[in-house]
């Protein structure tokens, strides 16, 4: 029996310590479009295992597998009352395989990878308990966080154009692909058709699924992807062989692949953070148009989820892409469609769990999986250069003055470096650039405001109003 919500007032729950659980028919309804779209975004999970068996030596078995674990952890989000939905953290993926890079594909690179994940979940969990997460970030300098992300974006693009990258194997269809989902999810002109025409609008709720809809279809033709053979039935993961090559059985990470880890996992926190502000964001712009529901937006709990994800990753499923807490483009898609009224969508948590609970089912559905499987480097592809736009995008947003953009180009190019330790090289030469150049000017600025102030005092002393008025009005135009 669906539990219904007064107006006004927080979606029904059962309250579980720090966590508000809502289970589906039971706290919210069923939500049919999220349904269709996941049946079909569900494709973009599969796109990990490729990754999974080139740098951490899995089967394709015991990799599907992972990727079944990792659709149990994005169920919990929506299940213990975090209003996000939740997915990679992406930006970091280019980062991670720098990381990766260190250690044989096999063994060593599980053990790697288990240690960085592990070391992802200690931070989530200790900077959520304490809630100095927010303070860790702002700490951070601006010129060297935006470098990051735009480094990400480069090493993303880099990796997929390089000789022998996924583009030179496919570069029709892929650009194709790539081309149709930047024009649908970005561009201008777009948006304008789309507040026209109705056809236009359900296309643009799909995300990136009709580029990859397209660039499939193109891969087929050109022969550049074989043909699928779909099977029937009922797809059976392979757990044990995916046990059989986790460190619980292969050995535990050593302490030098926990130091070695710190910095990328650092990186990946802070890019992951960023996430979080924009998911508020969005909800909250949804949230101010429907004034029937009351949505919590609870870091600590964001935080606590995410942690959760990456512990159980960590130990049964280690993943490049990471456990992070937003899936930007179905959030945004998801909170578009609950703006439109509760008879569109009764409750935000109906949305979210219902798509990721139809993405988990869809994932045992074998003529899909067996569909896409011989495109699973084209879906990928599309989403590492989708990704590599935003990062670009919003990293070069973030920059404020040319100084900033100055330090930031200098960390975005040294971290797209191809060297497993160029993380920890862009780290380094943010920081030395900001002290020797940001913090020089920020210096020379403040000595800038004090004469201001200085002479607007003795304006006032001289009893000149005009000069006060005048000198006031300068910082605002500089």
């Amino acid at each position: 029996m669906l539990r219904q919500r007064e107006h006004g007032a927080e979606q029904p729950y059962w309250p579980l310590g720090p966590f508000k659980v809502r289970l589906p028919f039971v706290h919210y309804r069923w939500e049919f479009p999220e349904m269709i779209q996941a049946l079909l975004m569900f494709v973009v999970s599969l796109g990990m295992i490729p990754l999974l068996q080139q740098y951490l030596g899995l089967p394709y078995e015991a990799a599907l597998a992972g990727v079944v674990i990792c659709g149990i952890g994005f169920m919990l989000p929506a299940l213990l009352g975090v209003p996000l939905v939740p997915g990679w953290i992406t930006p970091a993926i280019p980062i991670v395989l720098l990381y990766l890079q260190n250690f044989e594909p096999g063994p060593e690179a599980m053990k790697a990878m288990m240690a960085l994940q592990i070391e992802v979940f200690v931070i989530f969990l200790f900077l959520g308990i304490t809630g100095l997460g927010n303070k860790l970030v702002t700490a951070i300098p601006n010129s060297l966080k935006a470098g990051i992300i735009i480094g990400a974006g480069i090493a993303a693009m880099m990796g997929e154009l390089k000789a022998g990258g996924r583009v030179e194997g496919a570069p029709v269809s892929i650009i194709i692909g790539a081309v149709v989902a930047a024009y649908i999810l970005f561009s201008i002109s777009f948006k304008n058709v789309v507040l026209k025409n109705k056809v236009a609008k359900m296309v643009a709720n799909f995300g990136m699924v009709p580029g990859l809809l397209v660039a499939m279809v193109v891969g087929w033709i050109l022969g550049e992807f074989p043909l699928p053979a779909i099977e029937w039935g009922i797809t059976n993961p392979d757990f044990a062989l995916l046990f059989s090559h986790l460190p619980i059985v292969i050995g535990w990470p050593s302490w030098d692949m926990f130091l070695l880890a710190i910095p990328t996992a650092i990186i990946a926190y802070v890019i992951a953070f960023g996430d979080i502000l924009v998911g508020f964001t969005l909800v909250q712009r949804a949230d101010h148009l429907r004034t029937d529901e009351k949505i919590e937006l609870n870091v600590t709990r964001v935080h606590l989820v995410t942690a959760i994800r990456n512990a159980l990753h960590g130990i049964i499923a280690p993943w490049p892409g990471l456990a992070g807490p937003l899936w930007t483009p179905i959030q945004a898609t998801t909170a578009e469609r609950y703006a439109l009224g509760r008879k569109a969508m009764d409750s935000l948590y109906g949305g979210q769990g219902t798509f990721w609970i139809a993405g988990f089912l869809a994932l045992f559905i074998l003529p899909l999986v067996t569909m896409f499987r011989p495109v699973l480097p084209l879906a990928l592809s599309l989403t590492l250069i989708l990704t590599a736009y935003i990062c670009i995008m919003v990293g070069m947003e973030e920059l404020k003055n040319s100084t900033q953009r100055g330090v930031a180009g200098i960390v975005a190019v040294t971290l797209a470096m191809p060297d497993p330790k160029a993380t920890i090289y862009a780290i380094v030469v943010g920081l030395v650039l900001y002290v020797l150049i940001e913090r020089q000017n920020a210096a020379e600025r403040s000595e800038e405001d004090l004469s201001l102030i200085s002479d607007a005092t003795s304006d006032i002393e001289a009893g000149d109003e005009q000069g006060v008025a005048t000198r006031k009005t300068a910082p605002a135009g500089e």
